[in-house]
Parts: structure tokens; sequence; C-alpha cells
């Protein structure tokens, strides 16, 4: 009887671990989706946020000078997020290692890329229609899905690719009649896509192979971009054009970008947190869906025209982050079932 006693105990162990464990993969699961949705959420606020506050700088003020100060302003910001983290530093709410040139040279990539970025981008705007520049955004949004793929082994879902491709072609419908495109400018937006795309996929190998907190990558990420644009405001003439121009020495400029320092301080850590948790071809998607509310919003606040054609690219890429959705949340039940 003793023996049937232990055989039925240890025949009716398997099951007991077998159904611990189940409950415990889907509270995993659930888990994940939860820190998925807020890190995206953050993100796409954050980066609407940004992008809000440098345009209310540039309509409040670029009138006043020759040209623009757009590089500047990025370093301006990058100042004021290294002195929010090392402030939150010192009083204790966050930890990371002091500064350590072996640390920032592997961190650097990022930068460069960050630099090539908004380098191309200018350039392309410059050479391009806007239109025509959205066109491309999507573009690069698919190289990064394909290099996802490659490098991490992520898996290509059709649901995905499809709603790549139906904001694309609501990108070439909408640039339809503004299509003109220089040997020039492709030069500038292919080097834009790729740099893009670049910055994307080596930010997600800096953020596991780099041992930092996402606070010391925040640090990082600011110090080594000033000391890569500084320069360059030097170089472009844009450090000389802010320091002869007094009705830009006021507090309530200072105030600005202090701010906008402070939002892009936020907008580091959930850009770094975004990536780390969800991959670059989310990353990537939310990119091109944030174009939806800051248009309504600067259609709102700033009275920003919104032609017919922007209106039907709106209702397109709405589609497409529905898709994508759709194929991201069949993905996880999918994962959730094996």
């Amino acid at each position: 009887m003793m023996k049937a006693k232990d055989s039925n105990v240890v025949e009716l162990q398997p099951l007991v671990d077998t159904t611990s464990s189940s409950s415990s993969s889907s509270k995993d699961e659930r888990s994940s989706f939860a820190k998925s949705i807020i890190a995206s959420t953050l993100y796409s606020g954050c980066s609407i946020g940004m992008v809000l506050v440098n345009k209310s700088l540039a309509s409040s003020y670029n009138h006043l000078i020759d040209g623009d100060l757009n590089i500047l302003l990025v370093v301006f910001q990058a100042v004021a997020a290294v002195i929010c983290v090392e402030f939150s530093k010192f009083m204790g709410w966050v930890e990371y290692p002091n500064f350590n040139s072996r640390t920032a040279r592997s961190w650097a990539p990022v930068n460069i890329f960050f630099c090539g970025m908004l380098f191309t981008g200018m350039a392309s705007m410059q050479h391009n229609s806007v239109p025509m520049v959205t066109v491309f955004k999507n573009i690069t949004n698919i190289m990064t899905t394909i290099g996802d793929c490659i490098l991490y082994g992520a898996a290509i879902e059709v649901l995905v690719m499809a709603a790549f491709g139906i904001m694309l072609l609501g990108a070439i419908f909408a640039a339809r009649n503004d299509a003109d495109v220089t040997q020039t400018g492709l030069f500038w937006m292919l080097g834009n896509c790729l740099c893009t795309s670049g910055y994307v996929l080596y930010l997600k190998y800096a953020t596991k192979t780099v041992k930092l907190s996402k606070f010391g990558m925040v640090f990082y990420n600011n110090v080594l971009c000033t000391c890569f644009l500084l320069p360059v405001t030097m170089f472009n003439g844009e450090l000389s054009i802010f320091l002869n121009t007094s009705a830009l020495h006021t507090v309530d400029y200072g105030v600005k970008n202090a701010f906008a320092g402070f939002v892009g301080f936020f907008l580091n850590f959930a850009s770094l947190n975004c990536v780390a948790q969800t991959g670059p071809t989310t990353y990537a998607m939310i990119g091109s869906l944030n174009k939806i509310p800051i248009a309504i919003i600067g259609y709102l606040i700033f009275d920003n025209d919104i032609s017919p054609e922007t209106w039907r690219f709106i209702c397109v890429s709405l589609c497409g982050g529905i898709l994508y959705t759709v194929a991201k949340l069949r993905a996880g039940k999918r994962k959730s079932r094996n």
C-alpha cells in the first residue's frame, strides 16, 4: 500500500509542477505586456512633448535671427539633461558610476549615429519636400524591421510588414503631387535612412552590452552629445548668432530651453526603456504614429494648416497602426500558448 501511495505521489507531482509553471509563465507574459505598453506610452508622450516644446521655441524666436539654431538647441537641451541626471544622483534618487573613458568609448557609436541622423535629416529637408521625406522615413522603418530580424533574430510577422507597407503607400499617395527628387536630395535621404536605422539598432545592442543603469546611459548619451555637437555650432555659426543676438538673452528663453532639457531628460530615459522593452521595430512604429497627434495638436495650438493629403495620410497611418497592434497581440497570444 505504501508503494502504491508513493507511486501516486510521484505520478501527481509532475501535474502540480506543470500547473505552477504554466501559471508563472502566464503572469510573466502579462507583466511583460504591461511593461511594453507603459514603455511605449511614455516614449510617445515624451516624444510628442519634445516636438511641441521645440516648435514653440522656434515659433517664438526664429523671427529674431537670420537662420536657425537647431543644433545649438540640441546642445542646450543635452546640457540641461546632464544637470537633471547629475542632480538626481546627488540627491540619491538614482545611481550610476562616475564618468569613465572606456564606457564612453563603448557608448560613442550611439551618439555618432545620432549626430549623423541629425545632420542628414537637416540636409534632406533642405533638398527634398516634406512629403518625400515622409516616404523615406517609412522606408527607414522597413529597413529597421529587417535589421532587427537579421541582427537580433526577431521574427518578421506578415501583418507587421503589411502595416508598414500600408503606411508607405499612404505616404507615397500623399507625395504624388510633390515627388521631385534630385540626386543630392536622394543622397542625403538614403544617408538619413541608414543613420536612423543604425541608431535604433545599435541602441538595442548598447542597452544590452554596456553595463549601465538607464540613468547612466542618459548621462553618457547627453555628455557625448554635447562634446560632439558643441564644436559644430562653433563651425556653422550658430553659437556666434546666439551670442550676438541680445533678444535671445532673456529669462523667458532660458526657462523654455531648461524646460525642453527637462523633457529631453525624460525622453532619453523613455527611448532607452522603449527599445529595451519592445525592440527596434515597435520603437520605429511609434515614431511614425507620433506624427498623427503632433499634426492634430499643431493644428489646434499653432494654427498649422492640415492639407487634405495630410488628412488622408493620417487615416492611412491609423489603419497601419491598428494592423500593427493586431499583429503584436496575435504574436503575444501565440507565444503565450507555446
